[in-house]
This record gives structure tokens, sequence and C-alpha cells, in this order.
């Protein structure tokens, strides 16, 4: 089944959700003036649609496959990469004094779902690419940026972020990978690394790896990390590639999905260690890599947007061509019906489409904190965006991923016994999302940064302007007193109380109790979500309700308001009633 990007859709969440029209009116995105948003938008999205969406099914098939050291991408993938680099997408957001086009966050992410959409296993690549340039920008030498920005800019050389090994998978404390200072301001990186995405590939000439590792006296634990510049080959001093460094790919994963993405073993240090530079300041590795982990972060948010979009419009084209039983209201002797005049299909349908909207307005909430956080010229409005893009990041990363994979499960039952067929591309979509929950930090490491790193900033303040503007929303809802919402204002409503009180249930919990509130922190995330995405939609059905396209935004809004904010008084219960059963499970882990 083909692809189409939503842009109507993405532009009205932009607008209307993540406040690209006050990002503007604030004179913090001039570029986007006279149209650029929709016009950038509708060229992705055929570019999406034309170019990168028919690669999908090969590659699932074929996959990547590695030979005598070498990786070779499906049929295809050279070439599409190819147009995608030389058209510029790969040079959006990049910084303008290395080729890039500095565009906001906001556009990119955008761009990122179409492209995830379109083929994940495609868009995979440049994503780390994507971290790799901001790292660099905002940690390295002047003469590592001079020397490798541009390329990275350009999508002439790819970028990858080396983190896992073996035994270190979340927690970095037991990382292994040695450097060594070789006295002429270069490192000789030695050691394994696992699950590295596009470690080795054939789309090109050059890759960029940043790797962490411990350097002979560094402090135990993640205070002694250091992140280190490897590429696969040495640069020359007129900027030609040299000789092959001392690393090389070991292996490739077998996986459940993301088949045509290389996730790759590497070895480094084979013979006298692989030469690397250091980004930042010895020791302080972590802290630079996590300007590519927290961006990374809601690119796979965005992610789960994309895989459960691709689904849904499946499902939804399906829908309308298979023919089983007739409707209700059907006269006797009536041919088969589309099976979408059936009530549960319909239900299932908009759930789908509610779960990935409610979904893609928290994922550009974020984008668009992020922006502010960097353009504004306020120190304290700078602030206040950063711990809003910090409150939403787990947020985003943990539900859309899990919709994802809930949205493209639905896909699969929408078809029936097709869905469980390889040839309808169903299942590929389920296989590929399952992924974007684990990686990046689990879904429940978000769920525990979000509660005890995230609530307490400026002293809770920061949650509470959140939880503020969403009781906004709701009250705009009541007061419309429009038939199209239904009960959302109260659902909505309920919503947000059951949010607020467990907000403050953890807060006044997690420095006494902190099991206590680490039990619920799942169940707490969801909540939020719940009430985050669906004040979200239910802020863009209020701005649309003049506009074409107004009544779909309505229903879907009403939909999420009515069987998914629901849920919330359950979890809120959840949050500040169940560890106790986790606490009797002892007896149940120590048979």
């Amino acid at each position: 089944m083909s692809y189409r990007a939503p842009v109507e859709d993405m532009v009205a969440t932009l607008r209307h959700v993540a406040g690209l029209d006050r990002l503007m009116s604030d004179g913090l995105a001039p570029e986007l003036d006279g149209g650029m948003t929709e016009a950038i938008l509708d060229e992705a999205g055929k570019f999406a649609a034309d170019v990168i969406a028919p690669l999908n099914t090969i590659g699932d098939k074929v996959g990547s496959k590695l030979k005598d050291g070498i990786v070779t991408t499906p049929p295809g993938w050279k070439e599409a990469y190819k147009a995608w680099a030389e058209a510029g997408w790969n040079a959006l957001p990049a910084p303008e004094a290395y080729g890039g086009q500095g565009l906001p966050a906001l556009v990119q992410s955008a761009c990122i779902e179409m492209w995830n959409s379109a083929a994940f296993a495609f868009a995979l690549g440049p994503l780390l690419t994507v971290g790799a340039i901001e790292a660099l920008h905002a940690h390295g030498s002047e003469e590592l940026k001079q020397t490798y920005l541009a390329k990275l800019v350009s999508g002439e050389w790819m970028g990858t972020m080396n983190l896992t090994e073996p035994q270190a998978g979340s927690d970095l404390n037991a990382l292994r990978s040695r450097a060594e200072r070789a006295g002429d301001g270069t490192y000789r990186i030695t050691g394994q690394k696992i699950f590295i995405t596009y470690g080795e590939h054939d789309l090109t000439e050059n890759i960029v790896h940043l790797v962490l590792a411990r350097l002979p006296d560094a402090p135990p634990g993640t205070r002694g990390i250091s992140l280190f510049l490897v590429p696969k080959y040495l640069v020359n001093a007129d900027g030609t590639l040299g000789a092959h460094n001392d690393l090389r790919c070991s292996g490739i994963e077998h996986k459940l999905g993301i088949h045509a993405s290389p996730t790759c073993s590497m070895a480094y240090g084979d013979e006298d260690g692989a030469i690397g530079w250091l980004i930042g300041e010895e020791n302080r590795g972590l802290a630079c890599m996590f300007t590519m982990m927290n961006n990374a972060r809601l690119n796979v948010a965005l992610q789960g947007v994309a895989i459960a979009e691709r689904a849904y419009q499946q499902a939804f084209a399906f829908a309308h061509e298979r023919k089983q039983g007739v409707a209700l209201d059907a006269p006797k002797g009536a041919p088969m019906s589309p099976i979408i005049v059936h009530p549960d299909i319909r239900r299932m349908l908009m759930d789908m489409r509610a779960k990935t909207q409610g979904a893609r307005a928290i994922s550009y909430m974020v984008a668009e904190a992020l922006d502010r956080s960097h353009r504004e010229t306020d120190e304290g409005k700078r602030k206040a965006a950063a711990e809003r893009a910090a409150i939403l990041t787990p947020v985003a990363k943990a539900y859309s991923t899990d919709i994802g994979v809930e949205v493209a499960s639905t896909g699969v039952q929408v078809h029936g016994g097709m869905g469980y067929i390889e040839e309808t591309g169903a299942a590929q979509h389920l296989r590929d999302a399952r992924i974007a929950t684990i990686y990046e930090g689990t879904n429940g490491i978000q769920a525990i940064d979000l509660v005890l790193r995230k609530l307490p900033l400026s002293g809770g303040e920061a949650v509470k302007a959140l939880i503020a503007e969403m009781r906004g929303v709701v009250a705009q809802v009541a007061e419309t007193n429009a038939p199209g919402f239904g009960h959302s204002a109260a659902r909505l409503g309920a919503a947000v109380d059951a949010l607020d009180r467990a907000t403050q249930w953890m807060l006044a919990t997690m420095g006494t109790r902190q099991g206590d509130a680490l039990a619920g922190a799942t169940p707490y995330l969801k909540l939020f979500a719940l009430a985050q995405g669906g004040t979200g939609l239910a802020k863009k059905a209020l701005a649309m309700a003049a506009e074409e396209g107004g009544a779909p935004a309505l229903a879907t809004a009403r939909f999420f308001a009515e069987h998914l904010a629901t849920e919330a008084p359950a979890l809120e219960l959840a949050v500040t009633e169940g560890a106790g059963a986790l606490e009797d499970a002892d007896a149940v882990f120590a048979a």
C-alpha cells in the first residue's frame, strides 16, 4: 500500500498545538514566513511517497548483508540516499556556517516523521547523522568541525553513536572500551560495541563514529567516560580520504524488524588501536553524548508516530476495499459491504487515528520547546522552554513508541487473517515498531527519568505550568458548549485532575519513599500522555472549528477524550496505590 504524507494534519498540529504561529509572531522563526513551512512539507511528502516508500517492502525482504567485512544495503537504497542528500534534506536543521539551512526543529520533526513513515529502516541512518552533527558542533574542537561538519551536513558522510557493549546496555557504568593517549593529541581506541545502527554500510564513502571509552586514569562509573570521534577512513590534510582506520564491522544482527538497517557489532583496535580524537573534555563524554541522546529521543518518538501513521493509512485503505458481511441498515439481499461500515472496525480505526495524532501533538510540542530554548533572547524564557522540553521528551518518547506498537498491532487486526500474512505488509509495521520502545533508553527508563529528574525542575513549578495549560484548554472546550465535543470537557477535565493529583503525590513521595514513586512511574507517564495528548487534540479542534478539516479534527479529539482519556482515573490509582501490590509480589519472584 502506498504512503501519503498527512501534510494537512502536520501543519495544523504545528500551528495550533505546538505553537508554530506564535513562534513566528514572536520573531523566532523569520525564515518560515510566506508559507515556507507548507512548501517544505509538501516537497518532503512527495519525496517520501515517490522515492523512499517504494523501498520499504524490498528493504524488509532483502535486508542488509555482511560479506568479507562489507555491508551491502538492499537494491535501490544507495540511489535513494544519494538523491535524498543531494536534495538538501540532510542539511535542513544543520548550522548554516557548515552548509546547513538552520531551520527550526519543528519543521525537521515533521520531515523526520515522513521519512520514517515511508521506510523506517532507511530513515534510521540519517537520524544518527543529525545527532553526530549536534554533538560535534556543540562540543568539538574547531579543527574537528572544519574537517568533518561540512561533509556530515551535506550527507556525503554519515555518523553513528557507539554506546552499548555486551555487558553495558542501559547501565554505562559497566563500559569497558579503552582509550590511550598517543602523545600527539590523538587517542588509540580499543574495545567492542554492539547494536550500532548503520555502523557499516555502502551509502557513503566515510562513516564518522562517535565512541564512548575510558582513559586509563579515569574515575569509576559514568564520571570516567570520554567521547571520541573515530572515522572509518582517516582524513588527509587536504580533505581527501586516507588509510582505513583500525576498526571493522564484526557482524550484523538478525532482527525481528528493520531488516534493511544494518545493526552492527563493531571491533576497535585489532592491531595498534583505532585513531580517535577527543570531543569535549576528558571524562566528560556522557554530557557530550547526551546532546545526541536527548534529541535522539524526540526523533525516536517521531518514529513511533510515523509507524503508527503508516499502519493507520494501510488499515484505513484495506477497510474500504475488503468486503465482509452487510451494513446493519442494509436492505435484505444487499451485497457484502466494505468492512469500514461495521462499528468495531470503525472503533479500531478511530483508536489508531486518535493515538497517532495525540502522539504527534506531544512530539511536536517537544520540538517547539527545543526551538524556543535555543532561539529566545531572554534567559528566563530559554530556561522555561528547556524545562518544558525536558519534561515532555520522556513522555513523547515512551508514549509515541508504545502507541506505535499498539496501532501497528491493531492494523494487523483490521486486516484479519490477511494481516498475519507477510504479503500485505501489515505485519512488517508491527515488527519494525517493536524496537522503538527499547532503544534510546527503554520506556521504563523514560518513566524513571520523568519522575526522578524532570518533575522536580524549578521545584515542581515547570510541570505545574504544563498542567495549568491543560486546564485552560478544558475550560475553553467547556465554554464552547459545542455539541460536537460531546462529553470531552468532562472526560478531559477528569484526566487533568487525575494527573494533577498524581503529580502532587509523586512530588511528595519521591523524596521519602522513592520505591513507591518508581513503582508508579510507568502508569504516571501514560497518565501524563493521555492528559497532554487529549488536550492537545482538543486545542487543535477548537482552532480548526471554522476551517476545512475541522470536522475530522473534532471527531478525533472527541474520540480521544471519550475512549482513551477515560483510563486516566484508573491510572491515578495505579500510581498512588499500586506499590503495595508490587511489594507483595516478592513471594512470586522468590519462588
